[in-house]
């Protein structure tokens, strides 16, 4: 029996709704039982894959380029071979749905103050060990509760809430053909959407889906092959190529960047990330250096330090980068927009609440110089 778009959303706003960065803390947001309780996932046909002899197939949309046999699974866990045909089974079932601040996302230079209709299925095509979303990020569809929502339900009920469409919370690239059908819904229905990723795709599949999108946030979750590889179970340089592509494409984009303390947040490796991000995307990139809370299999490592994402921060400015911003501690200092041109705040913040915005058709109201970002 499925619980009514009324009980599921007021379950969803009540408690244990306090959310850090863009993940479900204290508990995951799942749909409430009796939603389609670990039920048996639907299929749908997916895109992104060839066949390979012997009824096999070869998954086209991340790098990762599995070749799964008859009745098995892809890494990521939610997309199936059945007779040689693949199958998303996540397609319209979400297992997390909230409304937050655009600000949680972290999109900074995005319609500052205004909502996101976001929503996740289970499975990721990595495996961070911080992960803050694990329960459904590593999970596979058949062991989380979800609510069947076609694109025109999430853009009724975005529409309802006042919100863009977000994809977000685990790995929208797993879950792609459901966001490129509701994304091309709601542009139809005059709805912005944007996604959270952590940029592990394929080009073409990418492409298809920034012609859609409004804005990107990307998790850089480090910025060596070796962090990659024994923290995410992934590589860096798909990451890298996938930012330029957003880049290229004009979508806007904003970069994450969670210091992990001893993993990720030395110096040098600040340092290289931030002159790679102003040679090949631009100084006008933001960049959210934000704070590591303990998590799945990292709960022995402690908290950021403060002090290390204010050096971050500096690092990065020194380095150029006009907008760089700590995350995860509200009144650090980091939180606000500064023109680049006069220093003064043009968007105050404090955590996810929006306290004052000084930009006027773009420009900075102080001195008139451009602000980049989607501004209205």
């Amino acid at each position: 029996m499925l619980t009514t778009r009324r009980e599921f959303f007021r379950s969803c706003g009540g408690a244990g709704c306090a959310l850090a960065a863009d993940g479900l803390v204290g508990g995951s947001l799942l749909v409430p039982r009796p939603a389609l309780a670990k039920s048996a996932p639907r299929a749908y046909p997916a895109r992104f894959w060839k066949s390979l002899p012997q009824r096999a197939v070869e998954c086209e949309l991340c790098p990762r380029h599995c070749q799964v046999e008859d009745r098995e699974r892809g890494f990521c866990g939610v997309r199936e071979n059945r007779d040689g045909s693949y199958y998303s089974l996540v397609w319209g079932q979400p297992c997390a749905v909230h409304v937050d601040p655009i600000e949680k996302k972290p999109l900074f230079h995005f319609l500052p103050g205004s909502r996101a209709f976001s929503l996740a299925t289970a499975g990721c095509n990595l495996e961070c060990k911080c992960c803050q979303n694990w329960d459904i990020s590593q999970a596979k569809p058949e062991d989380v509760d979800f609510q069947l929502m076609p694109p025109e339900e999430v853009v009724r009920l975005a529409r309802d809430y006042d919100a863009c469409v977000t994809f977000t919370y685990s790995e929208p690239i797993v879950f792609l053909e459901y966001c490129i059908d509701t994304a091309r819904v709601a542009r139809q229905a005059g709805l912005r959407s944007t996604m959270v990723t952590g940029g592990s795709g394929e080009v073409a599949p990418m492409k298809e889906v920034l012609a859609l999108l409004d804005a990107v946030k990307v998790d850089l979750k480090g910025f060596t092959d070796d962090y990659y590889r024994r923290m995410c179970k992934g590589k860096l340089e798909p990451v890298l190529k996938t930012l330029e592509v957003i880049r290229k494409s004009g979508t806007w984009l904003e970069l994450v960047h969670l210091c992990i303390p001893g993993q990720n947040d030395s110096e040098a490796e600040i340092r290289a990330m931030c002159r790679w991000v102003k040679e090949h995307l631009g100084a006008d990139v933001p960049v959210h250096f934000t704070r590591f809370h303990p998590e799945f299999q990292m709960k022995n490592v402690a908290p950021t330090p403060n002090a290390t994402l204010a050096r971050c921060r500096d690092i990065g400015m020194a380095e150029g980068l006009h907008f760089v911003y700590t995350g995860n501690v509200p009144g650090l200092a980091g939180e606000d927009t500064l023109c680049p041109r006069c220093g003064k705040t043009v968007v105050a913040r404090r955590g996810f609440e929006l306290l004052a915005m000084h930009i006027k058709n773009r420009a900075c109201e102080f001195c008139g110089a451009e602000i980049p970002g989607v501004w209205s």
